[in-house]
């Protein structure tokens, strides 16, 4: 077995060790471990995307002619009615 160092980000690392905590692993089996399914996940013959992914735009779900203030009023709308539906 290899010793190594890495970087994480602080909060990454403490939801990391809580996730760890709660199964009863060490920091380095937890680490190996989400290796292990990211190899098993990503297959060696995928081709490297030629592009950063980029999320896709809104202009063609519906929305023209809506300003923000428009889009805002209506997203409120509809969390009110989600909050008061049974």
């Amino acid at each position: 077995m290899t010793k190594t160092q890495i970087q994480v980000p602080e909060r990454l690392l403490s939801e990391i060790k809580e996730f760890a905590r709660c199964r009863e692993w060490s920091l380095a089996e937890t680490f190996r471990r989400g290796a292990e399914l990211l190899l098993e996940t990503y297959s060696e013959d995928a081709a490297p995307a030629s592009q950063p992914w980029q999320p896709p735009t809104s202009g063609s779900v519906g929305w023209k002619g809506l300003n923000a203030g428009q889009l805002r009023d209506i997203a409120f709308e509809d969390q009110s009615r989600n909050l008061l539906a049974p």
